[in-house]
């Protein structure tokens, strides 16, 4: 019975000392993978931002996220839009190998990157 009573208490000490997952934890952006030639990137981008149905208008010139005005850039923007659209509804971040997974916020200065939890 002691022994009981201590393996309780042993792991209700470890339940406590465990802290739960903090506000944020699980966000996750679609990227453009920093190894993937930009001849595959600008492909994939212009899927995306076309039947893709991704919201490129942040990437076009004189809007907010149009520097760097680089296609591993304009693709990381492209696929996370697609990424944050779909993802509910079976879409991925792949882009044939394109893509990445990332949980740091990609947005920099006025460039907001979507996120829908």
């Amino acid at each position: 019975m002691p022994t009981i009573l201590l393996r309780l208490m042993l792991s209700l000490l470890l339940m406590l000392l465990i802290s739960p997952k903090s506000e944020g934890q699980d966000e996750q952006w679609c990227i453009a993978d920093e190894q993937t030639p930009d001849s595959v990137l600008q492909e994939a981008m212009d899927w995306a931002c076309g039947a893709g149905g991704s919201n490129c208008s942040n990437i076009q010139v004189n809007q907010p996220c149009y520097y760097p005005n680089t296609v591993r850039d304009h693709a990381s923007y492209a696929f996370n839009s697609y990424f944050q659209k779909y993802k509910h509804k079976g879409g991925s971040c792949y882009f044939k190998g394109a893509a990445m997974i990332t949980e740091l916020d990609p947005g920099y200065d006025s460039c907001l990157y979507e996120y829908t939890p």
